[in-house]
């Protein structure tokens, strides 16, 4: 018995910080390195999809360093992960570059994008919690203060009412798959979109989500499918001007200074 509770104890000085005299274990540095990994891929998966990123530009591993004070071990493996979502494409040889999808391609993947959108609104309609639904209402209210005001906040917004959506059905295949499309498809739409407006895409939002509660699963299909084949239709081939990847990626290396 006495053997068994000095063991409980010496667990217990390891792990728990209540312990006298002891605190949580150290990270590892190999914690520590997935961390900062994982921010800085974060950070360039935003730049992506908020479009300061071009579809087409050049992301050298030592650039994407610099500008995050990251080491080119945890560039490369930021890309690796953007890679297998489709944001970006490693070509032999030259390196990584955005993900530059032909206008076919393009309507490929809004047609993909339809019929999982179509899922998750099956999956969710008439089963939303309360606390669900306010966390849908109070991302609705977001959306309406950008809208107008702030462009580029608009189509991040945007795009994570559709992941929230995803999140919400706890299906992680469907969450996975929806992810990548709707990044995907944002990329389309920094090469081929043309300015629209966000208060119309904002007021389908707010239908979406009051059909969702209602429970009327036809109707919330209905209104999604409308509402992605819309996105899709704001389609116009437009040049865009390059700039340096380190002027692009600073504000999001301040963002994450100091993991």
């Amino acid at each position: 018995m006495k053997t068994e509770r000095s063991a409980r104890g010496a667990a217990r000085s390891v792990n728990d910080p209540t312990a006298k005299g002891k605190g949580p274990p150290a990270p590892s540095a190999e914690t520590i390195a997935i961390s900062r990994t994982e921010a800085v891929h974060e950070a360039l998966r935003q730049a992506i999809i908020e479009q300061r990123l071009q579809p087409g530009a050049k992301l050298p591993e030592d650039a994407i360093g610099d500008a995050f004070g990251a080491s080119r071990t945890i560039a490369r493996e930021a890309l690796g992960r953007l890679a297998v979502e489709g944001l970006v494409e490693l070509k032999p040889n030259r390196g990584a570059f955005v993900a530059n999808p032909s206008l076919d391609e393009g309507r490929d993947v809004f047609v993909v994008r339809r019929g999982l959108e179509r899922i998750v609104t099956e999956c969710l309609a008439g089963r939303l919690k309360p606390a669900e639904i306010e966390q849908l209402r109070a991302h609705v209210a977001l959306e309406q203060r950008a809208a107008g005001a702030n462009e580029v906040e608009s189509i991040r917004l945007a795009g994570e009412f559709h992941l929230l959506l995803a999140r919400l059905t706890g299906n992680h295949v469907l969450i996975r798959y929806v992810t990548e499309v709707v990044s995907r498809c944002s990329l389309i739409l920094a090469m081929y979109g043309r300015p629209h407006s966000t208060d119309c895409g904002v007021s389908e939002h707010i239908e979406i989500v009051d059909a969702l509660i209602a429970g009327d699963a036809a109707r919330a299909s209905q209104l999604m499918d409308h509402h992605v084949a819309s996105v899709a239709s704001r389609a116009l081939l437009q040049e865009k001007a390059e700039r340096d990847i380190r002027d692009v990626l600073a504000p999001y290396a301040a963002r994450i200074k100091g993991l």
